[in-house]
């Protein structure tokens, strides 16, 4: 784990599956009870997530919210980006495709809990890899500015969550 300033980065494993989630989800927890006011779960180089995994992404994800700090995360490999848009999580969580590209961009905003498209929350906190194909840069920025996500039929309760 690596700290700057208020700013977590954590390594995440190769494989992140039913073996091993719960302990995964407790270290990315037990960070943001440590006051990180952004977590970055730094997947770089997990190879694969499973449900479990994926699971245990969003339940922090939601604590990160509910405490006012944001999460971040990094993934480069296909198969983990495609497991994160078939699941919904890449429209969820952002992702980015290195560390220094999360860390590049403002972050105060994301930890007081701005919701994109809000005052104060700047489009860039919100860029996402366009990592599956399938998605454009003007659906990330659709997205930005608090656009429905693809395929909710404009109904938030159907996207991501």
């Amino acid at each position: 784990m690596l700290w700057i300033g208020r700013v977590a980065v954590v390594t995440l494993p190769v494989e992140i599956d039913v073996t091993n989630a719960d302990a995964v989800r407790e270290d990315l927890l037990s960070v943001l009870n440590q006051g990180a006011v952004l977590l970055v779960a730094d997947m770089s180089r997990t190879t694969f997530c499973d449900s479990a995994g994926v699971s245990a992404l969003v339940r922090t994800f939601r604590r990160a919210v509910a405490g006012s700090s944001g999460l971040r995360l990094v993934v480069c490999t296909p198969a983990v980006q495609r497991v994160l848009s078939l699941t919904g999580v890449d429209r969820l969580v952002d992702v980015f495709p290195s560390v220094a590209a999360c860390l590049a961009g403002p972050y105060e905003e994301v930890s007081r809990g701005a919701q994109p498209g809000q005052p104060g929350q700047p489009e860039s906190a919100t860029a996402k890899a366009d990592t599956d194909g399938g998605g454009t840069a003007a659906d990330a920025g659709a997205l930005a500015r608090g656009a429905p996500a693809p395929g909710t039929g404009g109904r938030p309760d159907l996207a991501g969550g």
